[in-house]
Protein backbone atom coordinates (compact mmCIF):
# COMPACT_ATOMS: atom_id res chain seq x y z
CA UNK A 1 0.00 0.00 0.00
CA UNK A 2 1.50 2.74 -1.55
CA UNK A 3 0.19 6.52 -0.97
CA UNK A 4 -0.43 9.26 -3.95
CA UNK A 5 3.05 10.41 -3.31
CA UNK A 6 4.97 6.85 -3.38
CA UNK A 7 5.30 7.04 0.31
CA UNK A 8 4.74 3.37 2.26
CA UNK A 9 3.10 4.14 5.60
CA UNK A 10 5.22 1.99 8.44
CA UNK A 11 5.71 2.42 11.76
CA UNK A 12 9.01 2.27 13.44
CA UNK A 13 9.36 0.94 17.35
CA UNK A 14 11.78 1.81 20.03
CA UNK A 15 12.01 -0.29 22.81
CA UNK A 16 14.09 0.89 25.91
CA UNK A 17 14.87 -0.93 28.91
CA UNK A 18 15.22 0.98 32.44
CA UNK A 19 18.17 2.21 32.05
CA UNK A 20 16.75 4.21 28.55
CA UNK A 21 19.18 2.19 26.61
CA UNK A 22 17.55 0.88 23.65
CA UNK A 23 17.18 -2.16 21.42
CA UNK A 24 19.08 -2.81 18.49
CA UNK A 25 19.09 -5.45 16.31
CA UNK A 26 21.23 -6.77 13.55
CA UNK A 27 19.54 -7.86 10.29
CA UNK A 28 19.63 -11.21 9.30
CA UNK A 29 23.07 -12.15 7.05
CA UNK A 30 23.61 -8.43 7.01
CA UNK A 31 26.04 -6.24 9.06
CA UNK A 32 23.19 -3.56 9.58
CA UNK A 33 21.61 -2.67 12.64
CA UNK A 34 18.04 -1.17 12.66
CA UNK A 35 15.25 -0.28 14.97
CA UNK A 36 12.34 -2.95 14.22
CA UNK A 37 10.11 -1.58 11.94
CA UNK A 38 7.16 -3.14 9.47
CA UNK A 39 4.45 -1.63 7.07
CA UNK A 40 1.13 -0.89 7.66
CA UNK A 41 -1.70 -3.03 6.40
CA UNK A 42 -5.13 -1.82 4.81
CA UNK A 43 -7.73 -1.43 7.32
CA UNK A 44 -4.95 -1.79 10.51
CA UNK A 45 -3.99 1.30 12.77
CA UNK A 46 -0.31 2.24 13.25
CA UNK A 47 -0.89 1.15 16.97
CA UNK A 48 -2.31 -2.33 15.60
CA UNK A 49 0.89 -2.58 13.57
CA UNK A 50 3.14 -1.55 15.89
CA UNK A 51 2.13 -4.26 17.68
CA UNK A 52 1.81 -7.47 15.23
CA UNK A 53 5.14 -5.97 13.92
CA UNK A 54 6.68 -6.07 17.88
CA UNK A 55 5.31 -9.39 17.71
CA UNK A 56 7.03 -10.63 14.67
CA UNK A 57 10.21 -9.02 14.48
CA UNK A 58 11.24 -9.26 18.24
CA UNK A 59 8.72 -11.72 19.88
CA UNK A 60 6.95 -9.49 22.44
CA UNK A 61 3.49 -9.15 23.34
CA UNK A 62 1.58 -6.18 24.32
CA UNK A 63 1.89 -7.40 28.16
CA UNK A 64 5.97 -7.12 27.59
CA UNK A 65 5.52 -3.32 27.21
CA UNK A 66 3.94 -0.44 28.00
CA UNK A 67 3.42 2.70 25.40
CA UNK A 68 5.50 5.31 26.80
CA UNK A 69 4.70 7.29 23.29
CA UNK A 70 4.42 7.97 19.64
CA UNK A 71 5.26 10.64 17.00
CA UNK A 72 2.89 13.22 16.65
CA UNK A 73 2.78 13.09 12.58
CA UNK A 74 4.28 10.79 9.74
CA UNK A 75 7.80 11.16 9.49
CA UNK A 76 8.80 10.65 5.42
CA UNK A 77 12.43 9.27 4.33
CA UNK A 78 13.33 8.44 0.84
CA UNK A 79 15.01 5.47 -0.44
CA UNK A 80 18.39 5.69 -2.62
CA UNK A 81 16.83 4.81 -6.07
CA UNK A 82 19.50 1.39 -6.22
CA UNK A 83 17.56 0.19 -3.19
CA UNK A 84 14.37 0.06 -4.70
CA UNK A 85 12.85 -2.93 -6.30
CA UNK A 86 13.04 -2.55 -10.59
CA UNK A 87 9.50 -2.83 -9.95
CA UNK A 88 8.66 0.04 -7.60
CA UNK A 89 10.91 2.56 -9.57
CA UNK A 90 8.83 5.65 -10.47
CA UNK A 91 5.98 4.70 -8.31
CA UNK A 92 7.58 4.31 -4.57
CA UNK A 93 9.63 6.71 -2.84
CA UNK A 94 10.21 5.49 0.59
CA UNK A 95 8.41 5.42 3.71
CA UNK A 96 5.95 7.03 6.17
CA UNK A 97 6.46 6.44 9.64
CA UNK A 98 4.99 7.07 12.96
CA UNK A 99 7.26 5.93 15.58
CA UNK A 100 6.49 4.57 18.82
CA UNK A 101 8.72 4.83 22.29
CA UNK A 102 7.88 1.36 24.47
CA UNK A 103 9.15 0.53 27.52
CA UNK A 104 10.35 -3.34 28.07
CA UNK A 105 8.11 -4.18 31.23
CA UNK A 106 8.59 -7.77 30.71
CA UNK A 107 12.18 -9.93 31.07
CA UNK A 108 15.24 -9.66 28.12
CA UNK A 109 14.44 -13.25 28.00
CA UNK A 110 11.00 -12.89 26.81
CA UNK A 111 12.11 -11.30 23.49
CA UNK A 112 12.15 -13.71 20.80
CA UNK A 113 13.63 -13.13 17.46
CA UNK A 114 12.92 -16.62 15.98
CA UNK A 115 9.06 -15.61 16.81
CA UNK A 116 8.38 -15.46 13.01
CA UNK A 117 9.11 -18.01 10.23
CA UNK A 118 10.86 -14.97 8.52
CA UNK A 119 13.20 -13.09 10.79
CA UNK A 120 14.32 -9.69 10.66
CA UNK A 121 17.12 -10.11 12.78
CA UNK A 122 19.70 -12.51 14.18
CA UNK A 123 21.25 -10.27 16.82
CA UNK A 124 20.31 -7.97 19.26
CA UNK A 125 21.66 -6.03 22.24
CA UNK A 126 21.28 -2.77 24.03
CA UNK A 127 23.19 0.28 23.34
CA UNK A 128 22.73 4.37 23.76
CA UNK A 129 19.63 5.76 23.52
CA UNK A 130 21.13 8.15 20.61
CA UNK A 131 23.75 5.66 18.94
CA UNK A 132 21.19 4.42 16.80
CA UNK A 133 20.77 7.51 14.91
CA UNK A 134 25.04 7.44 13.53
CA UNK A 135 24.80 4.06 13.08
CA UNK A 136 21.70 2.97 10.86
CA UNK A 137 22.21 3.02 7.45
CA UNK A 138 23.15 6.97 6.53
CA UNK A 139 19.37 7.57 4.27
CA UNK A 140 17.52 6.75 7.26
CA UNK A 141 19.98 8.66 10.34
CA UNK A 142 17.70 11.82 9.62
CA UNK A 143 14.44 10.04 10.41
CA UNK A 144 16.33 8.29 13.64
CA UNK A 145 17.14 11.76 14.63
CA UNK A 146 13.93 12.93 14.26
CA UNK A 147 12.15 10.31 15.87
CA UNK A 148 14.63 9.84 18.68
CA UNK A 149 14.46 13.98 19.10
CA UNK A 150 11.07 13.57 19.45
CA UNK A 151 10.12 10.68 21.50
CA UNK A 152 13.27 11.76 24.09
CA UNK A 153 10.43 13.93 26.05
CA UNK A 154 8.43 10.81 27.10
CA UNK A 155 11.34 9.05 28.97
CA UNK A 156 11.96 12.38 31.01
CA UNK A 157 8.02 11.89 31.86
CA UNK A 158 8.18 8.16 32.65
CA UNK A 159 11.06 8.38 34.81
CA UNK A 160 9.11 10.66 37.08
CA UNK A 161 6.06 8.33 37.11
CA UNK A 162 7.27 4.44 37.29
CA UNK A 163 10.04 2.46 38.37
CA UNK A 164 9.92 -0.54 36.33
CA UNK A 165 12.60 -3.55 38.24
CA UNK A 166 12.95 -6.75 35.90
CA UNK A 167 12.72 -9.91 37.13
CA UNK A 168 15.87 -12.00 36.70
CA UNK A 169 15.91 -13.86 33.19
CA UNK A 170 19.12 -15.49 31.50
CA UNK A 171 20.42 -12.93 28.84
CA UNK A 172 20.26 -14.16 25.50
CA UNK A 173 20.87 -11.90 23.27
CA UNK A 174 22.25 -13.42 20.29
CA UNK A 175 20.30 -16.10 18.40
CA UNK A 176 21.38 -18.45 15.34
CA UNK A 177 18.51 -18.29 13.26
CA UNK A 178 17.32 -21.88 12.65
CA UNK A 179 19.39 -22.85 15.36
CA UNK A 180 17.46 -25.60 17.67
Amino acid sequence: MIDKDGYRPNVGIVICNTRNEVFWGKRVRQNSWQFPQGGIKHGESPEQAMFRELMEEVGLAPEHVRILGRTRDWMRYDVPRDWVKREWRGHYRGQKQIWYLLRLVGRECDVSLRASSHPEFDAWRWCDYWAPAAAVVEFKQEIYRLALGELERFLTADAHHHHVRHPFCLNLREQDVGRP
